[in-house]
């Protein structure tokens, strides 16, 4: 039950709402979770929370000429260019707090391919998590034996 509530916890992280999964993944690393499955379940739910940025993205041209559309052509144009600046690589970087999920509804809008569009994102917050994952264990005192092999 622990790992469902952190996919789902990691889940809605990637999206507009509010939700801290690395907070609930710290606390975890110290209890009898396996470093793995945290990791694992951690990514799995941020990439998929992702992905569904990226479906939102990919309807965003139905709905531009609606008037309770939040974002206008112009502002949508240049999040198109600056996304073409850098290509599809940028979604490496969907894990950042601030415009990272911007970025993987960009990348929806400009239609990247699903497979390139999954791993790219899976590889930035496998990272991400992979490296919370490493701070809290130097960091937080963690003793050795506390942590629970993989």
């Amino acid at each position: 039950m622990a790992y469902l509530t952190l996919f789902l916890t990691a889940f809605a992280a990637a999206t507009l709402l509010p939700a801290y999964s690395e907070v609930m993944l710290g606390a975890m690393v110290t209890q009898d979770y396996s470093l793995w499955w945290l990791w694992f379940w951690a990514t799995a739910g941020n990439t998929l929370g992702s992905v569904v940025n990226g479906v939102i993205g990919r309807q965003v041209d139905r709905f531009k000429e609606k008037r309770w559309f939040p974002v206008t052509e112009e502002q949508l144009e240049k999040a198109r260019n600056r996304f073409n600046r850098y290509g599809q690589w940028s979604l490496l970087l969907g894990w950042m707090p601030l415009g990272g999920d911007a970025l993987t509804l960009i990348g929806g809008v400009m239609r990247v391919p699903w497979l390139n569009f999954v791993v790219l994102v899976a590889i930035g917050k496998g990272v991400r998590y992979g490296f919370v994952l490493w701070l809290v264990l130097n960091t937080a005192g963690v003793p050795s034996e506390s942590v629970p092999s993989p």
